[in-house]
């Protein structure tokens, strides 16, 4: 009697030749448990600094609406920051390459977004590694499916060796997991993780979630963290840091739409407001709030069919981001232990006036990488 053959390798065999638009995904969460909750969440205390209620990070992406909303901002030429890391990436890019196209590395993509930085990634990495392994983890399975539409097919990457994860990567014990699942697929070979797009700075507590990823490193593998800057942290900057999500539309749907799709509140942009403030004197930090400014309450129903009163001048925290100063990466590389490998830096040029914002793109280490070079890199990019 034959052994029987594993469906896994018949599902792969089976797809091979059909130009349907099926796609694998792992799944390694209870959905109902995200959605009890982003419900526990919006009945948070009432605040009206954006402190109680909130859409979390990651929930501003999950569901097929938040998606789509996504990929239209993503699209829109005033949504600067976007603009911008699209236009510096590959430059970016270039300069770190040569640090992890040798050696076997497979890739695994923190926060797919719209796949693009992963295309060049594999495109190039593919070269070295024929074999390689790319596998994308993301919160939202309607992300991961339109993310890796472009590195699949731009980079013509083979979907026999594409394993999309649906994880919430900022909770340590999905991460312990995915790193036991990664060991177990992959064995000793180098891993290069990504965590591009400024999405560090979408999450409460930077660091936690730094150091979240970090736990999973081993000392073969990488970690590539692109993060929006800025050289001045007064109010002006704040100010501006502000304005630049406030100019797009296009953006104001997107960070609406999971308060849009997963409640009955009626949505009105002149109740969203954009809050640039100065964070610990080392980062800028933009607060997007929806506030009841009607002067009277407001009653919203929840995805579980209860409702909660939003009393006036009460807020929702829809979405959170922050540009870094040298000193908080610093600060942060520090405290979870990351070694700068190379860096790469892109000041914002599309302005008329001079702007203190820009782009990094970091390669980091765990631990302490041994030898002069390592150390005199890390004091040049520290002393930036």
């Amino acid at each position: 009697m034959t052994e029987p053959v594993h469906v896994i390798r018949r599902l792969e065999h089976a797809l091979a030749d059909d130009d349907f638009a099926w796609s694998l995904l792992l799944v390694g969460e209870d959905q109902t448990d995200k959605l009890a909750t982003l419900t526990g969440d919006l009945r948070g205390p009432y605040s009206k600094t954006g402190d109680g209620k909130q859409i979390a990070s990651g929930f501003s992406y999950w569901g097929i609406g938040p998606t789509i909303a996504w990929a239209n901002a993503t699209n829109d030429p005033f949504y600067l920051v976007m603009k911008a890391g699209a236009e510096s990436f590959l430059r970016h890019w270039r300069k770190v390459r040569p640090h992890v196209e040798n050696g076997g590395f497979h890739l695994v993509s923190l926060g797919v977004g719209t796949g693009v930085k992963d295309r060049t990634i594999l495109g190039d990495m593919r070269r070295q590694n024929r074999n390689m392994y790319y596998i994308p983890v993301d919160m939202s399975s309607e992300m991961l499916r339109m993310g890796t539409l472009e590195p699949v097919r731009g980079a013509r990457f083979p979907m026999s060796q594409v394993l999309p994860v649906q994880l919430d990567f900022s909770i340590a014990d999905n991460m312990d997991e995915l790193g036991q699942m990664l060991a177990r697929l992959i064995g000793d070979d180098p891993i290069l993780f990504t965590l591009t797009g400024n999405t560090l700075a979408n999450f409460e507590s930077d660091e936690e979630v730094l150091s979240t990823i970090t736990r999973v490193l081993r000392p073969q593998d990488r970690l590539l963290l692109e993060v929006a800057s800025t050289s001045s942290l007064d109010r002006d900057a704040a100010n501006a840091a502000a304005d630049e999500y406030h100019q797009t539309r296009a953006f104001a749907e997107f960070v609406t739409s999971a308060l849009r799709y997963n409640t009955d509140l009626k949505i009105d942009n002149d109740r969203i407001a954009f809050r640039g403030e100065v964070e610990t004197n080392d980062a800028l930090r933009v607060k997007i709030v929806w506030q009841n400014n009607t002067g009277e309450p407001i009653v919203m129903g929840l995805p579980d069919h209860t409702e909660v009163v939003l009393e006036p001048e009460d807020t929702i925290l829809l979405y959170t981001t922050r540009k870094f100063s040298t000193e908080r990466l610093k600060k942060l590389t520090a405290a979870c232990d990351l070694t700068p490998i190379e860096h790469a830096h892109s000041g914002f040029r599309h302005t008329r006036r001079p702007s203190p914002f820009g782009l990094d793109l970091l390669l980091l280490a765990p631990g302490t990488v041994e030898g002069p070079a390592a150390t005199t890199l890390a004091d040049d990019i520290w002393s930036t």
